[in-house]
């Protein structure tokens, strides 16, 4: 299925558009709005990951509105983004990235107690995340990628510094240009992701505890 044009890519006006329940192909009718999909990624943590004393909380991730959007963003050439008609997500993308990022930690059983911000534990490092990228990029190809891309800082709760920082971006090329295969392809991504950045959080929250003499 090819994904159909925002036109004039006035992307601020499509943000309000791409938000709302409406179609933005034209007409609204059911068949417009079509499958709703729910990428499921497994969780696969690394043995290798350190084991941590320290208690983590993560923050939505904040993300433009063209970006957190329910509707399945494709970028076919460079400056121009397209959605998929008859497609939509479940979830918003932020809270697919951010789910998939928690439960990774909370199932490696290497970090004592991972929450939501906001769940009432008392954390030693927050991990902020911004979302700059949740699209199929064809970057110029016949198949897309499935493209995430995102920032992490890992914040000392108590020094309210900045421990590491990072921009992770993954491409998982989708096997068609379906979108049940550009699906499948955020699955794929949705698990490189989480597996990077919680490696990534351990490993530095590890080193920066160990130095502090935490």
């Amino acid at each position: 299925m090819k994904p159909t044009r925002l036109p004039g890519l006035v992307l601020a006006l499509a943000a309000s558009v791409l938000l709302g329940a409406c179609s933005i192909l034209g007409a609204a009718g059911d068949s417009e709005r079509g499958t709703v999909y729910a990428p499921t990624p497994g969780i696969q943590a690394d043995p290798a990951w350190p084991r941590v004393g320290w208690q983590l909380s993560v923050n939505p991730p904040t993300a433009a509105r063209t970006v957190d959007t329910f509707r399945i963003a494709a970028r076919p050439v460079p400056g121009e983004l397209q959605v998929y008609g008859g497609a939509s997500w479940a979830r918003a993308p932020s809270d697919m990235v951010e789910d998939a990022i928690l439960r990774t930690l909370e199932d490696s059983g290497h970090v004592p107690r991972v929450a939501r911000r906001g769940s009432g534990i008392a954390p030693d490092y927050r991990l902020l995340l911004d979302l700059r990228r949740f699209e199929a990029d064809y970057a110029g190809g016949r198949v897309p990628a499935a493209t995430i891309e995102l920032h992490a800082k890992l914040l000392h709760a108590r020094e309210q510094g900045i421990v590491a920082a990072r921009t992770f971006t993954v491409a998982e090329p989708a096997t068609a240009t379906d979108v049940a295969s550009v699906v499948e392809a955020y699955t794929r991504a949705l698990e490189a992701l989480s597996r990077d950045v919680a490696g990534w959080t351990l490993a530095e929250g590890d080193a920066h505890a160990r130095g502090a003499g935490d």
